[in-house]
């Protein structure tokens, strides 16, 4: 079986050098012990570990906060912080970055297995919905339909290349806009007495349609979103 490999960045020597036997008893690969951000980022770069545990208040220009952020931004790798300290002002900022848990000094080696396995299990999950969610935009960008997306609220996530054409709108000019500012259709009466839809693109043509829609739900069945798609009636 693979172990996990773990960072661990932490300057005061005696403090890392009982984290890394408490974490190679726990049967996790220790890659390195970085006793700076500076030289924590590096590591990262080199060695690629499953995650970091990394002590907030570190000496040098660059605190663990700001480490922290730099490695989730530019290598997508889980962190653990670690902190002697329960202040505020310091647990405010250190939210920001978005860790994968908390483990506040002095800790037991169960606490910081369980942190361990629950940010692990945490960052595989997101990996999982990002690969998900790109798979279903790439999907959803090569069909020939018009397709527009929304939020809850009815705002605009995602238009495929064909719904910018046939709206006149750009996606980053309609992004996080009600759909109907995007989406304006009204209904006219045919020749034969019946209705079709029509859709008025940007620059006001009239454009005979035929859509269908669609609600989201998640698991507990609330509503995440709409899923309109349309296509140009020749």
């Amino acid at each position: 079986m693979v172990q996990t490999r773990i960072l661990v960045v932490e300057d005061e020597v005696i403090v890392a050098d009982d984290i890394r036997r408490s974490l190679q008893n726990l049967g996790y690969d220790v890659t390195s012990i970085a006793s700076s951000g500076e030289i924590a980022i590096k590591n990262v770069e080199e060695n690629t570990p499953d995650l970091v545990l990394m002590d907030i208040m570190l000496q040098g220009k660059m605190d663990g906060i700001e480490a922290a952020s730099q490695i989730k931004s530019r290598f997508g790798i889980p962190v653990v912080y670690l902190t002697a300290y329960s202040d505020e002002k310091i647990m405010e900022r250190a939210k920001i970055t978005e860790p994968f848990g908390y483990l506040i000094k002095p800790f037991r080696d169960r606490e910081v297995q369980i942190n361990i396995e629950i940010a692990l299990y945490k960052n595989k999950i997101e990996r999982e919905l990002k690969e998900s969610r790109e798979w279903f935009y790439v999907t959803l960008k090569s069909i020939s339909d018009a397709v527009i997306a929304t939020d809850p609220k009815g705002c605009v996530l995602f238009m495929n290349p064909t719904a910018q054409s046939m709206t006149g709108w750009a996606f980053e000019e309609v992004q996080g806009k009600p759909l109907k500012d995007v989406f304006n259709i009204v209904s006219e009466k045919t020749d034969d007495k019946g209705m079709q839809t029509i859709l008025i693109d940007k620059s006001k043509t009239k454009i005979q349609i035929q859509d269908s829609n669609n609600v989201i739900k998640d698991d507990r069945g609330n509503i995440i979103g709409i899923v309109l798609v349309f296509r140009k009636i020749a």
